[in-house]
């Protein structure tokens, strides 16, 4: 399928950020304020000190921050993001037009990231802006034999498109071709690479799988949850198209309407209101495209919902090798999904074990400490032997 001029045109600008036209788009976000947000993230006074930044996705750089301070004393670990809508907490916050278009706070970072003894990338996205051309490569020949450098994706960033180019938009195109490019620039990288789903080890076959982070403890629902008359269904999509919500509307809105499930579809729900849903939610249907899972999911199963997702018997088999644990998701496909949300409706004891099961299993996988024990094992051991113990 040929690109439009427009696609073109695009493209060309996201290959060439370093041009006029590519400097000119970035002023689309406007010239940055006095009172713009310009935190920089310093080294903390620790032999082992790790950055983790620019995107902080769904708050990971600074859960696994805290992770690796809270499992290794001799560690400080930063995070560092420019500020977006979703509120995530970062050690250090930067306004979009900053982090794009002040070439003081620029410097200042990338100053500052010359203390620190390791950087974790996240996304292959430069971290100092449109420093040094907005070019990751030469961004980080800037630090010199500073912070040994690792890579973390997660997700879109690096994931090919899972259907056919001709079944795509124009908009998922454009995000394959970045995606893409981005293997191309990790490929030709020196240093480890993370994701943090593990059906993203088919684009990055070198990678290594870092579960992502949840607070646990921050998504437990009151021991007094009074239960409904009806199976409560909940579905709270990020993206309807990633999630596969028109696939499995239907399933979900005849069972509602026949009076078997209570489906409480939502959208457009903050971080923070999450919590309060899935707390009141005997199942969430999470995802069925991706044949994977994520921090989506783990919210749901700390809440003490049962999840139902589709998740690849390759994924599956990945996380059973790699922490020893099945993969407590209830499988289901948009085919499947009516016939299982009616045996879950039927079966009260079943839906309690998978909950009590997937508790277990966040507590064991996505608390922080295994995250923690694989960024020091393939990671930071590796270039300062004893430092973390």
């Amino acid at each position: 399928m040929s690109m439009s001029v427009s696609e073109r045109f695009g493209d060309w600008v996201a290959r060439h950020p370093g041009s006029v036209i590519g400097r000119a788009a970035a002023l689309r976000l406007g010239l940055p304020r006095r009172d713009d947000l310009a935190q920089v993230a310093t080294a903390p006074d620790t032999a082992v000190r790790v950055l983790i930044g620019p995107a902080n996705f769904a708050g990971q750089a600074t859960l696994w921050a805290r992770a690796l301070e809270s499992r290794f004393p001799g560690v400080g670990a930063r995070s560092f993001a420019t500020k977006s809508a979703f509120g995530f907490p970062a050690d250090a916050l930067v306004a979009p037009r900053v982090f794009q278009n002040s070439r003081t706070w620029q410097r200042a970072q990338a100053a500052a990231a010359t203390g620190f003894t390791h950087l974790l990338v996240e996304s292959m996205v430069p971290p100092f802006g449109r420093l040094a051309g907005r070019d990751l490569q030469r961004q980080l020949r800037l630090l010199g034999s500073g912070p040994r450098v690792a890579f973390v994706l997660h997700g879109t960033d690096v994931r090919s498109a899972r259907r056919p180019v001709e079944q795509l938009t124009a908009g998922e195109r454009q995000a394959d071709r970045i995606a893409a490019r981005k293997r191309v620039l990790l490929a030709g990288s020196d240093g480890p690479a993370f994701v943090t789903t593990p059906d993203l080890l088919d684009d990055v076959p070198q990678a290594v799988w870092l579960p992502v982070v949840i607070d646990v403890d921050s998504w437990a629902r009151p021991d007094a949850h009074a239960a409904s008359a009806a199976m409560r269904v909940v579905h709270v999509p990020s993206s309807s198209a990633i999630k596969g919500t028109a696939t499995i509307t239907p399933a979900a809105q005849a069972l509602h309407d026949a009076g078997a499930i209570d489906y409480r579809p939502a959208s457009g729900v903050s971080h923070a209101d999450m919590a309060g849903i899935l707390r009141t939610a005997d199942v969430v249907l999470d995802q069925f495209v991706l044949g994977s899972y994520g921090v989506a999911a783990c919210e749901a199963m700390a809440a003490g919902a049962v999840v139902v997702g589709h998740v690849s018997r390759p994924v599956r088999d990945r996380v059973l090798a790699a922490t020893g644990h099945e993969l407590p998701i209830v499988e289901a496909t948009p085919d499947t999904l009516s016939g299982v949300l009616r045996r879950l409706a039927d079966d009260a004891d079943a839906r309690a074990r998978i909950a009590s099961d997937g508790l277990a299993f966040v507590r064991e996988v996505h608390d922080g400490r295994m995250s923690a024990d694989i960024i020091a094992r393939a990671w930071i051991t590796e270039s300062s032997p004893g430092s973390t113990t």
